[in-house]
């Protein structure tokens, strides 16, 4: 009985020196944002990943901060709709410009798609 006992222990001792190593493990691979009111950010909208579409981005806005809480919560305002917190992981700086209304341009047929016989010649 004595050793089942220290073999418990030891396991126990095993099992929290795994879970100190796997947590500094992940905690440095967080990357540490700091985002400050007016800061223009994306959103990554993490839903969109049900959806077909492998090449659609998940990313959206830009959002304007408006308020930042202790422990990472961050509030946005968006144009046209009331504003709503997030926690600052799911955010990234926004540096670029006005994001286009059309993204692709209406695509034409090209000439050589009647060549293969659809019978409009």
């Amino acid at each position: 009985m004595n050793e089942l006992n220290e073999l418990r222990d030891q396991a126990y001792e095993n099992c929290l020196i795994y879970k100190e190593k796997t947590k500094r493990i992940h905690d440095s691979k967080i990357k540490n944002r700091i985002f400050n009111i007016g800061d223009r950010v994306l959103l990554f909208n993490s839903i969109l990943k049900i959806f077909s579409g492998k090449l659609k981005t998940r990313w959206t806005g830009p959002f304007t901060v408006t308020q930042v809480f202790p422990y990472g919560t961050v509030e946005l305002s968006q144009t046209d709709g009331p504003n709503f917190k997030v926690n600052g992981h799911r955010l990234k700086h926004y540096f670029g410009g006005d994001i286009p209304h059309m993204v692709v341009p209406d695509l034409q047929t090209s000439p050589k798609a009647n060549e293969f016989g659809d019978g409009s010649s």
